[in-house]
C-alpha cells in the first residue's frame, strides 16, 4: 500500500511540474482565439457603435459612458487581450480585463431580467436564446465558461511557456513561481473576484461574497 501511495504521489508530483508549462496555455490560446475573434469583427465596423449596441442598457459604471466610448474599450480590450494572452503577457491582467468584458456582456444581453427560481434561472444555461412564455430565459453558457477560465489565469497566471515567466526569471525572481502564501488576505482575494462578478448577476451571492471578502481583510489587519 506504502509502494502504491508513493508511486502516486510522484505520479502527481511530476504532472503538476508538467502543468505548471502546460495547463494554462491551453486556456490561453483558446480565450485569445476567441476574442480576437470578437474583437477583429467589431473592429471592420465603421461608423462607431452600430443600433444595436448602442440600444443596450449597460450596468454601472459603464452605463454612464457614452455608446461609442463603450464600443471602443471593449473593442481593443478584447483585441489586446487576445493578443497578450496568446503570448502569455501580463497574463492576470488582461484575464481581469476579459473578466470585466464579460461580466458586462453577460449583465447586459445574455442574463436574463427576471427568474424565478434556481431551476428557471438554469434554463439559461444555453448557448442559443431562450424564451418561454414570451419571457428570455437567458443563454450565458458561454459567459460562465468564460469566467471560469479566466479566473484560473487570475489566480495561477499564464504558466511557464509564458512571457510574464520569462521577465520573472530575466529579473532574477525565480524563487517567486513556487512561493504560496496562505492567510487572510489570500481568503480576501480568493471572495473578491467571485464576488464582483455575481453581485451584478445575482446581487445577493455577491453581496455576500463581498462582506466575506472585506471581513477577511479586516482580519488580515487585524492580525497583523
Amino acid at each position: 500500500m506504502v509502494a502504491i501511495t508513493e508511486r502516486y504521489d510522484r505520479l502527481t508530483d511530476r504532472l503538476r511540474a508538467a502543468g505548471d508549462w502546460l495547463a494554462p496555455l491551453g486556456l490561453r490560446l483558446l480565450l485569445a482565439y476567441e476574442f480576437w475573434s470578437a474583437g477583429s469583427t467589431k473592429l471592420d465596423v465603421e461608423g462607431g457603435a452600430p443600433n444595436w449596441f448602442a440600444n443596450t442598457d449597460f450596468p454601472p459604471p459603464f452605463g454612464l459612458l457614452s455608446a461609442d466610448l463603450n464600443w471602443l474599450l471593449v473593442t481593443w480590450g478584447e483585441v489586446l487581450a487576445a493578443v497578450a494572452l496568446l503570448f502569455g503577457l501580463f497574463t492576470r491582467f488582461f484575464a481581469f480585463s476579459l473578466l470585466v468584458i464579460t461580466t458586462v456582456a453577460c449583465v447586459s444581453v445574455h442574463w436574463p431580467e427576471t427568474w424565478s427560481g434556481l431551476s428557471q434561472l438554469w434554463e439559461g444555461y444555453s448557448v442559443s436564446r431562450v424564451v418561454e412564455d414570451g419571457e428570455f430565459r437567458g443563454n450565458f453558457r458561454i459567459h460562465m465558461l468564460f469566467f471560469s477560465m479566466t479566473l484560473v489565469l487570475i489566480f495561477w497566471g499564464g504558466g511557464k511557456l509564458s512571457l510574464d515567466h520569462g521577465l520573472i526569471k530575466l529579473t532574477q525572481r525565480g524563487d517567486l513561481i513556487q512561493d504560496r502564501l496562505s492567510d487572510w488576505l489570500t481568503l480576501s482575494l480568493a471572495l473578491l473576484l467571485p464576488g464582483v462578478v455575481l453581485v451584478y448577476l445575482i446581487p445577493v451571492w455577491g453581496i455576500v461574497l463581498l462582506v466575506g471578502s472585506a471581513g477577511a481583510a479586516i482580519a488580515h489587519r487585524m492580525r497583523g
